[in-house]
């Protein structure tokens, strides 16, 4: 193809594209299947990876990130960002009503109100109609330049795309919220689970570290989006006069607004809105917490006496909604056994519907959680999912109680195998925890399979709960050295498995074979040791077999390893079992070397040099993702945990033990400042 018939077909597939996006997230009719959507896709990156001159920054490739950033810069807001003044009750409601209604005598009123999504707030400003800045909230006045991480959401117009009779402003700068849908979260968190890393709390959480993430790359893996609602900056266009049309003018645009809107002009009409809209949230497929009530008249909001105080407008009020809650009987307690023998008390509800779905168990995390709530087996509780998602038990009904209740003892044998259990320490020594012996254990075992199998170890497909259930039923695998010898037909053999299944799953087994040793050594399921750990270990010993023969005292010395890590490590490398299983894993040619190994002689360069960091509490800027990556490109090394080998602490609000252990040891506190001069130090840290 000559370079100005790609330069055409190239404009045609992105202006296809940019349709598309439209048709699918502003307007909600898409056109085309996703089949087709990717078949375009492909072929404009096909033409931008012939042609690289065709890549323009509003080309819908752009969505998949660009390179790691060093940090965020900050940025003024050309108009400052408020937030909202929160409201909890009808009576609030009414009183905010009537105060903006005083200075404005008996001029007739109408408001507006819209969910209130539980996300985080974003500036966008486009200039000619394309996407040139977008950044945080901050404190009002100036926020961070998330630019490059905004680019990768998907419904996010990178050029403005008006309709007929709708001119494109000079300057358009437009305020919302970033979100990520809850079916997405929950996918995202399943993910984490099986990569073995912390599941998020909630969505809000998690798309607040998504935005902070330094690599854009990572950013476009995260399934979030924005909708626009407010305005900023305008220039060269005439701005509608009330919030209704200026959120139509907005999806002329091509810009993603709020999906429902209700228009009132009474206080009784402004809490019908606010029930409705409480009724009906649930089903929008997102997080919303509230309601925002807005006065519609855009002109009467710069009255003298409705402008903006310091920190919100008055002229807009945010109703918090309460959690949605619901009272059932908590019929039996049952335990679950983890990969590493751990007993959890699952609470066995009276199935109850809650926040758009049925709940009928919840998690009492352990025996402590238990004793403090006082719960027992057949008490009326009270539950909540916890951001909307997890469920949980908040309390009990005390005055519920009949006297048949019953305290729940934690069983003195495990109840998968019957073998003796013992209440044991956590590693933070916070709370204790029931364990199972028997490292023969069937649950452990399927939990054993499982994690070998998840994709921050082994990244086995196929290898998930109903597979590994099925094979430990079958007698097939007893541990997972007994993956290796598996053959296709044994596999095809098990129920609803068919031969291309069957063979994929074998396939994966074999390219595991030549995995990282960090994701061998994750994988074993060794106590306390993470994925971090892993890595740790693999950049201070240079084969599986050193890590073996090392003492507690030799590897206490790799970064982040404490004592009770040490000897979890020492004493599982002892163990003739594990010893076997090591030796089996061995023969069917598994990776025992490591990548990631230094040796000593070789130091990093860079101001941190040698240095280990312990980061605790909230930054005022930087995230905990951004500090590390800033300590990490210094040279120096992050630690969970305060010791004697840590050389500074960061510190930021709500610091906790870490803070006083650090004070105790004379172990150097920064704060963010002082942090981020030394990043800019030429030389090595003395």
């Amino acid at each position: 193809m000559t370079p100005a018939a790609a330069a055409a077909r190239h404009s045609e597939l992105a202006a296809q594209i940019r349709a598309h996006d439209r048709a699918y997230y502003v307007d909600a009719r898409p056109t085309i299947s996703d089949t087709e959507y990717d078949r375009l896709y492909r072929e404009l990156c096909d033409l931008e990876a012939a042609h690289p001159t065709l890549q323009t920054p509003d080309s819908p490739s752009q969505r998949v990130g660009g390179a790691p950033i060093p940090g965020f810069n900050q940025v003024s807001h050309s108009v400052p960002m408020m937030s909202l003044e929160n409201t909890y009750s009808p009576e609030e409601v009414r009183a905010f009503l009537a105060r903006v209604q005083k200075p404005l005598g008996d001029i007739p009123l109408r408001w507006t109100i819209e969910p209130k999504i539980d996300g985080i707030a974003v500036s966008l400003r486009y200039e000619q109609g394309q996407f040139v800045l977008g950044a945080t909230r901050g404190d009002g006045a100036k926020g961070d330049d998330i630019t490059s991480n905004l680019r990768t959401l998907r419904n996010l117009p990178l050029r403005l795309t008006p309709t007929e009779g709708t001119a494109i402003p000079d300057v358009l700068e437009v305020r919302g919220e970033v979100y990520m849908a809850t079916a997405a979260f929950q996918k995202l968190n399943a993910e984490r689970i099986a990569a073995g890393e912390e599941p998020f709390a909630n969505p809000r959480n998690s798309t607040a570290g998504s935005l902070k993430q330094l690599d854009p790359r990572l950013v476009a893996r995260r399934p979030m989006l924005v909708v626009v609602y407010g305005l900023g900056q305008v220039s060269g266009a005439t701005v509608p006069t009330r919030q209704a049309d200026l959120l139509a003018w907005f999806r002329s645009l091509g810009l993603p607004v709020p999906e429902r809107l209700w228009t009132a002009q009474s206080p009784e009409e402004v809490l019908h809105a606010i029930q409705e809209l409480d009724t009906v949230r649930r089903s929008f497929g997102y997080e919303t917490d509230g309601a925002v009530v807005k006065l519609d008249d855009l002109q009467l909001r710069d009255h003298e006496k409705l402008r903006n105080t310091s920190k919100a407008p008055r002229w807009a009020m945010a109703y918090k909604y309460a959690p949605e809650q619901a009272e059932t009987l908590l019929k039996a307690i049952t335990i679950q056994v983890g990969r590493t023998g751990a007993l959890t008390p699952v609470a066995e509800l009276e199935p109850v519907f809650l926040s758009g779905s049925t709940v009928s168990r919840a998690t009492l995390h352990n025996e402590d959680e238990l004793r403090r709530k006082d719960i027992r087996v057949g008490d009326r509780v009270i539950i909540e999912k916890a951001g909307e998602v997890i469920p949980a038990v908040v309390r009990v009904v005390p005055e519920r109680r009949t006297g048949t209740e019953t305290l729940f003892e934690f069983p003195k044998a495990c109840p998968e195998c019957a073998s003796p259990v013992a209440r044991e320490k956590t590693s933070d020594g916070e709370g204790v925890v029931w364990r199972c012996q028997n490292p023969a254990c069937p649950a452990q075992v399927r939990g054993r399979l499982e994690h070998w199998c998840a994709r921050g170890a082994m990244d086995i497909e196929g290898g998930g709960e109903v597979m590994v259930h099925q094979l430990v039923a079958a007698g097939l695998a007893h541990d997972v050295s007994d993956l290796y010898h598996l053959k296709a037909e044994q596999v095809a053999a098990l129920e609803r498995m068919g031969e291309k299944s069957a063979a994929n799953f074998v396939a994966g087994i074999d390219a595991s074979r030549s995995r990282e040793l960090w994701r061998l050594l994750f994988g074993l399921g060794i106590l306390h040791i993470g994925t971090s750990t892993a890595k740790a270990l693999s950049r201070r010993f240079p084969d599986l077999d050193a890590i073996a023969r090392a003492t507690p005292e030799e590897l206490m010395q790799a970064e982040d390893i404490g004592e009770v890590i040490a000897h979890s490590l020492h004493n599982w490398f002892r163990d003739p079992a594990n010893q076997d299983l090591i030796e089996r894993l061995r023969a069917s040619g598994l990776t025992f070397t490591s990548s990631l190994y230094r040796p000593p002689t070789e130091s990093a360069a860079g101001p941190f040099a040698g240095k280990t960091f312990v980061l605790t509490g909230t930054l005022p800027n930087l995230s905990r993702e951004q500090a590390t990556a800033l300590i990490e490109a210094g040279g120096g090394k992050v630690s969970g945990s305060v010791s004697k080998k840590t050389h500074y602490v960061v510190a930021g609000d709500e610091a906790g033990s870490k803070l006083e252990k650090a004070t105790a040891l004379g172990i150097p506190v920064l704060d963010e400042a002082s942090f981020l001069a030394m990043t800019t130090s030429p030389a090595p840290l003395a």
